[in-house]
């Protein structure tokens, strides 16, 4: 898909809420994400020896988290914490925000629309990151994942209701960018506009099959769709 989609799925919207790791950050780009994994669930077994073969071989820390809340809530809890303070230690070091994030921002102002971000990431570590790049000014409400209930996490789109909820819109006139499925069944759900952000080859056709309204490899595209330049 080219600009002309992405001015078009935008056109009615008069918020865009951005996923976080992916369209913005890349979280755990300078401490890789298996690691985590790994050392939550070394952490999770520690405390309930049971979770050992339901967690083996999971290398997503969201997912760790996610099994273990499952199982056993006490866990869970401690799992969540501390998967919070790595991610904001993961920001510290995951490097400047994508390319065409900064853009997107600015534009999403500049042009009069509200820019959110709704993340299954903690809160925290997004507003650390914003804050550490001066993003935070660009970006009215951060929604990340409720503490103690990882289930309205994304593909729940309880993220996207509380934001636009916060900013006084229907959700009918917010556009999700995010860069995977449940990104874009969040959106779906609720009536939003999906614009699928493949940063991998492979995530192209799958986000067209899923429905998505637009879809882009390029951040520094939809900075272009929403504010677009005379003559384009």
């Amino acid at each position: 898909m080219d600009t002309d989609d992405l001015t078009a799925a935008l056109a009615s919207t008069t918020v865009v809420l951005f996923d976080f790791d992916g369209p913005i950050c890349d979280v755990f780009a300078g401490r890789p994400a298996d690691q985590v994994a790994k050392d939550l669930t070394e952490l999770a077994t520690e405390s309930n020896p049971e979770l050992e073969g339901k967690l083996s071989g999971i290398d997503d820390p969201l997912e760790v988290l996610r099994l273990t809340h499952e199982a056993d809530d006490a866990a869970g809890l401690a799992i969540e914490r501390a998967l919070t303070t790595a991610e904001v230690e993961a920001v510290e070091v995951a490097g400047d925000p994508i390319t065409g994030a900064v853009a997107s921002l600015k534009a999403v102002r500049a042009s009069g629309r509200g820019a959110a971000v709704v993340s299954n990431n903690s809160a925290e570590a997004v507003r650390a990151f914003l804050d550490r790049h001066g993003l935070s000014e660009h970006v009215l409400t951060v929604v990340g994942r409720p503490e103690g209930h990882p289930e309205l996490m994304k593909p729940n789109p309880h993220s996207l209701i509380a934001a636009a909820e916060r900013l006084d819109v229907d959700v009918s006139l917010c556009a999700l960018i995010g860069d995977s499925l449940t990104d874009i069944q969040a959106a779906h759900t609720i009536g939003s506009t999906a614009i699928g952000f493949a940063n991998k080859p492979h995530k192209h056709q799958l986000f067209v099959e899923a429905g998505a309204e637009a879809v882009t490899d390029s951040m520094q595209a939809i900075a272009q769709a929403i504010s677009p330049q005379p003559g384009t």
